[in-house]
């Protein structure tokens, strides 16, 4: 029995082998029709691989033809600052090197994929180093980039170099915060004011030290305007994260960081004008702004120079876009003379000034100015009553004769102007409005009339022959006396030019 069986499973698996050598054989024909079919795939895959290339890179050059007078350094849009020309021209090379590279390696890729592809008979060959290939594409590799590295750090030594020593510049500030850039230009005194950020406020943005008086003349326009052909220094800080001041047009670039100033220096040398005579010549920019409105203005006389931001800064980034204006230096200057001192229009006075109550000497210097203004006005008038000149700054206690200690200085600008004109002799008068008794209202005038005139002679020396007073009380208003302002310029003390 036990025989029987040893046979009978013999048996079985005999005819388990038969099968199972029948079924690798079938297999082993399929797979060499599988491995046929792959040969052919990959044969096929080569050469669409041949053909993708070719028309890839005909699609980069012909693209890069088709947009290029819409990219920065080439067409219309050569560089509008003086070193601009040399990051362009470093761009340029680095772009004709690394276009060889880009060209060669793909027609390589594109090219070893159909000519090695896998077919029958062949096997990959290892290679584990070849010192030739090796030293090729070191040596070839290495050279390139020294002469790009150098090439850049001569540019970066040229561009970067920072205002020597007596050279003629003009210096902007440029704050980042989310999301905007707050501008700041010197006044007069051409020098930016000292910051404290300890200080910084809703009213004081940019934590500015107003006890400096650096600091009063400045400027804080909602514009960049700058003069065609001239230096300029932009100090480049942040007020909260990381920024970045861009001026694509100009190539300038710069890190805006919170803590440490930076600073970039660059030569405008074409005005907006110029630059938008210059897109008009292409016809890419004859299209309409709008193009669902056919009559909008083309593109090119709606261009501006723009600052932007060139870091992520959050999501409000975009709005962080600025217009900006290079234009002749007349109109510089004249753009220049409509700008307010942020100090004197925002601060002066109010309970962020530490100086409130107290002549500054800006002010002194404006009112000298003004009082010079308002004489020369008088000298030149024909007709002796309108060589008026008004002491728009001599101040009384209230109710008295008693002169304020602030109104030296414009008593100190009528001596001075009798020492200019030696043969001038004045009148000086004082006025007051209707309110109360008239016959009080001409003493007073008499009576403060009277001090200007004793503080000429006695505290400044002038001679007391050039000079009389007299009081007119009320009765030369030179406005309504119904109102609290027309009361306010009644009230007043003037002197009448008698002889040149």
């Amino acid at each position: 029995m036990t025989t029987f069986l040893l046979g009978l499973a013999c048996i079985v698996l005999l005819v388990v082998v038969v099968v199972q050598i029948g079924k690798v054989t079938e297999l082993a024909r399929g797979l060499r029709g599988e491995e046929e079919m792959q040969f052919a795939l990959n044969r096929r895959s080569g050469l669409i691989g041949m053909v993708f290339m070719v028309a890839f890179l005909i699609f980069c050059v012909a693209s890069a033809i088709y947009y290029k007078n819409y990219m920065l350094g080439y067409g219309p849009h050569i560089s509008a600052s003086v070193h601009g020309g040399s990051l362009d021209k470093l761009f340029s090379v680095t772009l004709f090197f690394t276009g060889i590279v880009f060209v060669l390696t793909h027609i390589a890729l594109f090219w070893f994929s159909y000519k090695y592809h896998g077919r029958e008979g062949r096997k990959a060959l290892f290679l584990s180093h070849d010192n030739k290939l090796e030293v090729i594409w070191t040596i070839i590799p290495a050279v390139v980039m020294t002469f790009l590295v150098i090439s850049g750090l001569d540019a970066w030594n040229d561009v970067m170099a920072d205002i020597e020593e007596g050279e003629d510049y003009i210096e902007v500030e440029a704050t980042g915060y989310q999301f905007a850039w707050h501008l700041r230009y010197p006044g007069p005194d051409g020098v930016l004011g000292p910051r404290d950020y300890k200080r910084i406020n809703g009213v004081n943005p940019l934590g500015q030290v107003w006890e400096d008086p650096s600091n009063h003349d400045d400027l804080h326009p909602a514009e960049i305007v700058l003069p065609v052909g001239k230096q300029v220094r932009v100090r480049i800080t942040a007020r909260d994260v990381l920024h970045n001041f861009y001026l694509p047009h100009f190539r300038v670039k710069m890190d805006a960081v919170p803590g440490m100033p930076t600073y970039f220096v660059f030569t405008p040398e074409t005005t907006t004008t110029e630059y938008r005579q210059r897109l008009k010549e292409y016809p890419e920019y004859q299209l309409p702004t709008d193009p669902t409105d056919p009559e909008s203005e083309p593109l090119w006389k709606t261009f501006n120079y723009e600052l932007a931001c060139a870091e992520l800064c959050g999501s409000g980034h975009y709005s962080m876009r600025r217009v900006v204006r290079v234009v002749s230096e007349e109109e510089y200057e004249e753009w220049l003379a409509e700008q307010s001192s942020y100090y004197m229009g925002s601060i002066r006075n109010t309970d962020e000034d530490p100086l409130k109550g107290q002549l500054l000497d800006v002010e002194i210097g404006m009112r000298k100015q003004e009082f010079e203004d308002k004489l020369a006005l008088a000298r030149a008038a024909e007709d002796a009553a309108d060589r008026i000149v008004r002491l728009d700054y001599v101040f009384f206690e209230t109710g008295s004769a008693n002169l304020t200690d602030l109104s030296r200085y414009e008593l100190q600008n009528v001596a001075a102007s009798m020492e200019q004109y030696p043969d001038m002799t004045i009148e000086v008068a004082g006025h007051t409005d209707n309110t109360g008794d008239a016959a009080a209202n001409q003493s007073l005038s008499e009576s403060r009339a009277l001090a200007v005139y004793n503080y000429l002679v006695n505290e400044l020396n002038v001679d007391g022959s050039r000079l009389t007073s007299a009081g007119y009380g009320s009765n030369r208003p030179i406005d309504s006396n119904d109102t609290d302002a027309g009361r306010a310029k009644n009230r007043r003390t003037e002197f009448q030019i008698l002889t040149l």
